[in-house]
């Protein structure tokens, strides 16, 4: 089973920027999304990048501001996360879809039940 380990969390102003990062080991994964849990609300996901890394997917929250992308040579991928705003405030978790399953993300959501390995989480705050 895909293992993963996210850092780069951390404290910045509104208009910063983060780069989250989710280092994965073990066996291929068919999709790797990331997801985020604001206070008081329920998680959702906010991108999901498809393992030929050619295809990624965002929900509207978050589109044309993070991008998520993948080195192979490290097995990582990456959340870059511009223009933050204080709504950004929450814990981001990375998360992986075995391979040979696959995982659906459409009409502005990411099916989280695909989804069957998880990061610890990594908190990221924007102050005002």
């Amino acid at each position: 089973q895909v293992q993963l380990l996210e850092s780069g969390g951390g404290e910045v102003q509104t208009g910063g920027s983060l780069r989250l990062s989710c280092a994965a080991s073990g066996p291929e994964w068919s999709c790797m999304g990331w997801f985020r849990q604001c206070p008081g609300k329920e998680r959702e996901g906010v991108a999901v990048l498809y393992s030929g890394g050619d295809y990624a997917y965002y929900t509207s929250s978050v589109k044309g501001r993070f991008t998520i992308s993948r080195d192979k040579s490290q097995n990582s991928v990456y959340l870059q996360m511009n223009s933050l705003k204080p709504q950004d405030t929450a814990v981001y978790y990375c998360a992986a879809v075995s391979w040979g399953n696959r995982c659906t993300a459409l009409d502005d959501r990411i099916l989280e039940s695909e989804f069957d390995t998880w990061g610890q989480g990594t908190q990221v705050t924007v102050s005002s």
